[in-house]
């Protein structure tokens, strides 16, 4: 189930509300079990076997991290009322062994369900290479990608770090965890929050109309970002990228239009899972802001997925050195950091291209320094330099494989083979109506205050704009069959 679905819109949604609205004045422990439930059900709707996949990663970190908090792995024996927060220093060996467990049965279950056909299709694709056919293996197993595993995969994991680090306390109830990891708003897309970020408001949160009210504004935009302007533009890329011959300026049509409906898709189902947070009584962090106005890389990483490029520095950057061992290990350390996040996004050698354009961009602009004559340009130009550099990894992210992007991004440049096919595609994604989704994209992406400004201050007069764009988002969601959910593969 989505956000962006009837289902969800007309059913979910109302009775969930209903429901956990019914219990605002039972303990704060009632309304954790309630969004715990609410959570499974939403997460297993598609495919309810995958819920026992979820709940044993929930249970086996919760209760590793108690064996973390009590130092042992006979806590039953001592159990407390209360679980201190450990002090930073030194952890015993129980502690360490409870962390490698937790970390370990994280990756493979990650690695099995997200890289097993990756790995198994690259070993096959070099055994031919080889001219060994007779290795390969041959198998009918595939293995189905559970959805949304990365984003709770990651929560849990930097839920027992920041317990073996001090930096957060154990939970003894294993319902507020649950609700935690199963919380349906940021389950299956994110943002990725940290325990710490949200464990005071697990224990006391307070449910009110100006909560409320911002919350469904966040909602609403979000859904008519999504609906109206990021869909249209999906479908313009689609044609583009799915075609076999591209003039150039066809080629850059939809390379840009993918540029905007992934940053504008996935901003949108962030406005919505913060939304929802709020009027179900939580704060959640900011996830984007306004990323394709950065001027540099490292500026775009500030505002682009804030809440992955934070797990990604303070849980793998700065653990593999951080800029703390010299020029060169930084260099190395940014590269590693950027290409298993491109891994993360996906099994295919097209997300681990994407994470090196990232990361050896990182490190060049670092090598450079901020008095390098070319921090001194125009905002305006290094801003299209950074856009440039941004939509040349869009075309390997969005590529169905590595030949694909080679060939699209040299028809790009004019290299490419023109087919008597390629004449046909004009007439397919310069539609009026794709054409003024791309130009209201153009403004809301470099011009417009993104929706968590836009929503600090509400007048009657957003009132108006925000149930306005939900309407309208709602009649074509209702008459519209292309509505992708590309968070699927990450």
């Amino acid at each position: 189930m989505v956000f962006s679905s009837q289902i969800f819109v007309f059913y979910f949604l109302p009775v969930a509300l209903v429901v956990y609205y019914a219990l605002a004045k039972t303990h704060q422990r009632v309304r954790n079990l309630c969004l715990a439930l609410l959570g499974y059900i939403f997460y297993g709707w598609a495919n309810p076997k995958f819920i026992f996949l979820m709940f044993g990663t929930t249970f086996l970190d919760w209760t590793l991290s108690i064996v973390i908090a009590y130092n042992s792995w006979k806590f039953w024996k001592d159990w407390k009322p209360k679980l201190l927060e450990l002090q930073p220093g030194e952890r015993s060996k129980t502690q360490k062994s409870a962390l490698a467990m937790s970390i370990i049965s994280n990756l493979l279950m990650l690695g099995f369900f997200k890289y097993f056909n990756f790995f198994l299709d690259s070993y096959n694709g070099l055994m031919l290479t080889a001219g060994a056919q007779h290795l390969q293996w041959d198998t009918f197993f595939r293995v189905i990608l559970p959805l949304g595993i990365s984003f709770y995969t990651f929560q849990s994991l930097s839920y027992i770090i920041d317990v073996y680090r001090g930096d957060a306390k154990a939970m003894r109830n294993f319902i507020d965890f649950s609700c935690f990891v199963s919380m349906f708003p940021h389950l299956v897309a994110g943002p990725i929050l940290k325990f710490s970020f949200l464990a005071d408001q697990l224990e006391q949160r307070s449910l009110t109309m100006d909560k409320f009210a911002r919350g469904a504004a966040f909602f609403m935009l979000g859904m008519g970002k999504k609906i109206l302007l990021a869909n249209p533009c999906g479908k313009v890329a689609d044609l583009t990228f799915n075609s076999h011959s591209v003039h150039p300026f066809d080629a850059w049509f939809g390379a840009i239009s993918y540029s905007f409906q992934i940053f504008i898709d996935f901003s949108a189902y962030s406005d919505m899972a913060i939304g929802l947070g709020l009027m179900f009584g939580f704060v959640f962090a900011r996830n984007f802001d306004s990323p394709y106005r950065s001027s540099s890389i490292t500026e775009f990483w500030r505002r682009w997925h804030i809440s992955l490029s934070t797990w990604l520095r303070e849980y793998l950057y700065i653990p593999l050195g951080g800029n703390r061992k010299g020029k060169v290990r930084t260099y190395v350390n940014l590269m590693a950091t950027m290409l298993l996040g491109g891994l993360w996004h996906g099994a295919s050698w097209n997300f681990v291209i994407w994470g090196g354009i990232h990361g050896s961009s990182l490190a060049a602009e670092r090598g450079l320094g901020d008095n390098h004559p070319y921090f001194k340009l125009p905002k305006i130009v290094r801003g299209a330099v950074t856009y440039g550099i941004v939509l040349v990894g869009w075309v390997f992210f969005r590529a169905n494989d590595l030949g694909n992007a080679v060939a699209y991004l040299g028809s790009m440049f004019g290299l490419g083979r023109h087919e008597a096919s390629a004449s046909l595609l004009p007439g397919l994604i310069y539609k009026p109506f794709y054409m003024i989704a791309f130009v209201l994209a153009a403004v809301a992406v470099w011009f417009v205050p993104d929706t968590w400004e836009w929503t600090q201050n509400l007048s009657k007069r957003k009132v108006v704009v925000c149930a306005a764009v939900f309407v309208v988002s709602i009649v074509v969601l209702v008459t519209q069959e292309y509505n992708p959910f590309i968070y699927f593969i990450f």
